[in-house]
């Protein structure tokens, strides 16, 4: 189940501790549970900068007997096993986390309610939320903030005409996870023996990894082993959520699928080949375009109805998740999307050893979850 690659990086980034002076700070730790793999990162603040001391990525596939790079649906019990794997190979030192919740596992919508006080905001939102939540309230846990009113001005006139009075709504963006998940996690890190501060869902995580300060429309793709996840973010507000039912799994059965071949071999090709010509097998790159041109456009599809809804332009794309190191993805990306295209580099917001500057950003785009946890736990401590 080891990753050579990852053990090189994991005794490079142990070394820099080692080397980089300075009165150290509290370690942390941020914990991203995906569908296919554990991704893990340990930092801590010196001199005012998050610097990344060990991180290490384990995938799941082995502990329910399936291949590399599958999706699955492990029990506490194993998550809790993988997860204290992957805590002894990365020699993660930190016991305070905070971790990732599934987007799969929640919902996040932007609500418009009358402006009243906090108290009655309170009492008022579970009823609303019935309308948007398809399961009993009673098995979901809430959560809510205001939209500022410093940030209203960024809305779209069709959001502040929505009400005859706009001086009388406010914008609320509500967010539900189920009960269960947050059951089923608890109990994985209360047996592994790490102390929790908070949860949040993935989408918080990798936007606090992978943007920077701005106001205009950005969108998120996120591309996980069993799903694709779509994100508008204005202002550092979510704008739009969306879920495309394909990802990077899917990619690696349809090549078993076109070259007869076992999952494992498949995998390997989509990580060394990507979407780069092939010499030994041209048909390589046709097959994994099958499944990315779905997701593009499934992607482009609520990029332009944004755009058509609010008339704004979305500023640029960015990729993140393991489906994003796929070789070749960016500039295959900016044929299918009119704006600029970039690949997420989570660990750029982190010191790091310059030695280890490229492979980091090879990788990043798995760990954004991950960093943006521990960035969050990180800003805790001040």
């Amino acid at each position: 189940m080891e990753n050579p690659l990852q053990t090189i990086v994991q005794t490079a980034t142990s070394l820099f501790q080692s080397l980089v002076p300075g009165k150290d700070t509290k370690s942390i730790l941020g914990v991203d549970v995906g569908s296919s793999s554990i991704k893990v990162v340990q930092l801590k603040r010196r001199r005012g900068t998050a610097v990344l001391e060990t991180y290490g990525e384990l995938a799941l596939g082995p502990y329910a007997d399936m291949e590399v790079g599958r999706a699955t649906n492990l029990s506490p019990e194993k998550l809790a096993e993988a997860l204290k794997d992957i805590i002894a190979e990365a020699n993660v030192t930190a016991t305070s986390c905070g971790v990732s919740i599934p987007f799969s596992a929640s919902l996040i919508t932007v609500i418009t309610l009358p402006k009243v006080d906090k108290g009655q905001l309170a009492n008022m939102i579970p009823i609303e939320a019935r309308k948007y939540i398809p399961v009993p309230i009673s098995e979901v846990t809430l959560d809510w903030f205001v939209i500022p009113e410093e940030e209203e001005q960024y809305l779209s006139r069709e959001e502040a005409e929505q009400s005859a009075s706009a001086q009388e709504k406010v914008q609320v963006l509500l967010v539900a996870i189920h009960k269960e998940t947050l059951n089923k996690y608890q109990q994985v890190l209360k047996d592994v023996g790490l102390d929790v501060s908070f949860y949040e869902i993935e989408i918080f995580s990798t936007i606090r990894a992978v943007l920077g300060q701005g106001v205009e429309p950005v969108m998120v793709i996120d591309i996980g082993a069993a799903s694709t996840k779509v994100y508008i973010v204005e202002f550092g507000i979510v704008k739009v959520s969306h879920l495309i039912n394909k990802g990077s799994q899917d990619i690696t059965l349809a090549l078993s699928r076109s070259d007869s071949t076992s999952v494992i071999n498949a995998e390997k090709t989509k990580r060394e080949v990507g979407l780069l010509n092939d010499t030994n097998n041209p048909q390589t790159r046709k097959t994994i375009l099958l499944t990315l041109e779905y997701i593009f456009s499934q992607a482009n599809r609520v990029l332009l109805n944004y755009q058509r809804k609010y008339n704004r332009s979305i500023g640029k794309v960015i990729f993140t998740g393991g489906g994003a190191v796929l070789k070749g993805l960016q500039e295959e990306a900016k044929n299918h999307f009119s704006t600029d295209v970039i690949i997420a580099d989570p660990f750029a917001k982190t010191q790091t050893p310059a030695f280890l500057e490229n492979v980091l950003k090879q990788v990043g785009p798995e760990f954004a979850v991950a960093v943006g946890a521990a960035l969050r736990k990180l800003e805790e401590l001040k």
